[in-house]
């Protein structure tokens, strides 16, 4: 699918020569290598806003006391007062949380804090299949039977209004600690932890449900004087960070630079065994978490049951860990299977449907499809057909259930709203949500997406596009420029790797495609003008071997990276996108 390029520019000439002069001013004697670097680094610079040095400097400082107050945030107070009583008078905790990785992570978070100061203690992570998303009947009941006076509900409950009422009359408290979208109605619990709510005046918005509980640690640590190193929960609140796809800005950019850290230099037995091995020249990155810890992380939840995840984040033993990762491993083959099948069968589908293909969204329901891997195919959808897409199947008796995912620009939250007669529940992000909805109410709510779809469209169709930073020379590629991008780091949604692209570049005669299928290019390109030669590598682009051999001129969008071959660092390209001169 050919994609779009656009440049990411809010600033002006005259600021970006002002900033420049502000950076370089602090380099003693900068060589033409140098100043080309901080030139580049002073777009990275204002394209994320900062237009002064202090602004930078402070950008740049990823520390504790960059955190917000956690008083700020609405109802902080008497989730805290709520709590400390608790502990006072030895009444049972659950520490409730969703079966995804924002989920586990935020038990696993919490558990890990209140355990030294609470006694009666449990944990608890709803079935996806026989309780589903969120705060469940189920789960409460489970909590009267265990005598549980108050349940800190993680990653979900914001819209549990019935839920909680139902806890309310069991004589069972709530505090909710979600960072989703509320609803109308807030539900009546002790306290509502969501800087999302239209009267919170929390600084910072985007923080992860991990991100929420942190916050609530935080609070109690300081009411209570608790010796105990918050820090050292960071690891847990960056994987969070991570999977849950959030910004990575502000206080998220904090928090994950110093879980980073701490996964880097100290990783807890359970992570470290989820890693596996890594080599030893490397360093773990955001992708890593999302690519690496997340999905097997999930894969508990989604093939079994999530409480095998926080099990083995919580353990310290290491014949212990062996036993949870062998799981988890396990979960995680079986899920790449599902997923794979899945995704076959939805794009057969497709493509057999010319009716479907003409249409602006995706909506695709079957009956055995598994409910754990849905989100994961809608994604895989997308990547073929770019459009809004939704894959659904069997929930239960007369349900059907499934997942959301949207493309860059579409709110897929909003367009659920406008659909919301033809629903049972649905709850999520700009960018991801969950749905319910009886059988009978299938056909009129993929008529009313559709029609929400087309109604909220810019433009006639959906294309997928690169942003990138600004042009470059390959000349202009080097270890100082790279030690500059590394200074915006951690990457993420709203701070992405920076992106380049470099015109009228050619094969050496050394690329060609690899991997067990060739799907993927590994390139050599030279600039014709100064004969620089860089390697590349383009993932999934090994179809274009032939036309890239043919020697003719090509421009790239790329990020840069370090490989490590043979003991030595080899700056490379990481290609996103290659187009010819006959596509220009």
């Amino acid at each position: 699918m050919e994609k779009q390029w656009l440049l990411t520019s809010n600033h002006t000439q005259d600021q970006e020569s002002k900033l420049f002069n502000e950076l370089i001013s602090f380099t003693k004697n900068p060589d033409s290598t140098t100043k080309s670097a901080y030139r580049i680094f002073t777009k990275l610079l204002l394209q994320r806003k900062i237009t002064t040095v202090p602004q930078a400097i402070v950008f740049n400082k990823l520390e504790m006391d960059q955190l917000h107050d956690p008083f700020l945030m609405l109802n902080m107070q008497k989730a805290v007062h709520r709590i400390s009583t608790a502990i006072s008078k030895n009444q049972k905790i659950m520490v409730y949380g969703d079966y995804d990785v924002d989920g586990t992570t935020s038990v696993a978070l919490m558990t890990s804090f209140l355990k030294p100061i609470c006694e009666n203690l449990m944990y608890y992570i709803p079935d996806r299949y026989t309780e589903g998303y969120g705060v469940s009947y189920q789960g409460i009941d489970t909590a009267k039977e265990e005598n549980v006076d108050l349940i800190i509900a993680l990653d979900c409950g914001i819209k549990a209004v019935d839920k909680v009422a139902y806890a309310n009359e069991k004589g069972i408290d709530f505090i909710i600690c979600d960072h989703h979208t509320p609803g109308d109605i807030i539900p009546d619990a002790i306290a509502v932890l969501d800087p999302k709510q239209s009267d919170c005046n929390y600084p910072y918005k985007e923080l992860p449900g991990c991100g929420i509980g942190f916050k609530l640690c935080q609070a109690l640590q300081f009411q209570l004087q608790l010796d105990f190193n918050l820090e050292s929960l960071l690891d847990l609140v960056a994987i969070s960070i991570a999977c849950d796809i959030v910004p990575v800005t502000g206080e998220n950019r904090v928090l994950a630079s110093m879980g980073l850290k701490l996964i880097n230099t100290a990783p807890r037995a359970s992570i470290k065994a989820i890693l596996g091995e890594m080599d030893p020249n490397s360093r773990i990155r955001i992708t890593n978490l999302v690519f690496q810890i997340g999905p097997k992380i999930n894969a508990a939840g989604r093939i079994s049951s999530g409480k095998t995840a926080v099990d083995m984040l919580l353990s310290s033993e290491k014949t212990e860990i062996l036993k949870f990762t062998t799981q988890i491993n396990t979960y995680n083959e079986e899920r790449k299977e599902k997923d794979k099948s899945i995704t076959d069968e939805a794009l057969s589908i497709i493509a057999k449907d010319p009716e479907l293909i003409q249409k602006n969204s995706n909506v695709l329901f079957h009956p055995n499809w598994h409910k754990g891997v849905v989100g994961i195919v809608a994604s895989r959808v997308i990547e073929k057909y770019y459009k809004p897409t939704i894959i659904l199947t069997h929930s239960s008796d007369g349900i059907i259930g499934g997942s959301v995912r949207s493309v860059s620009g579409f709110d897929v939250y909003q367009a659920l709203e406008k659909c919301s007669d033809h629903m049972l529940q649905f709850g999520g992000h700009k960018y991801a949500a969950g749905l319910t909805l009886k059988t009978e109410q299938l056909s009129d709510f993929i008529q009313k997406f559709e029609d929400v779809v087309c109604e909220q469209m810019a433009t006639g169709v959906f294309v997928p596009t690169i942003h990138y930073d600004c042009e470059i020379k390959l000349d202009d590629i080097n270890f100082k420029l790279k030690a500059l991008i590394d200074k915006l780091e951690p990457f993420g949604p709203q701070n992405m790797t920076p992106t380049f692209i470099v015109s009228h570049v050619i094969d050496t005669g050394n690329s060609r495609a690899v991997g067990a299928d060739k799907t993927h290019l590994k390139l050599e390109v030279t600039d014709p003008e100064s004969g620089v030669i860089v390697p590349a590598i383009a993932f999934g682009l090994g179809h274009l071997e032939e036309k890239v051999q043919s020697g003719i001129s090509m421009s790239l969008s790329f990020t840069v990276d370090i490989n490590y071959w043979n003991n030595r660092e080899i700056l490379q390209l990481m290609v996103k996108d290659i187009r010819f001169t006959d596509m220009q």
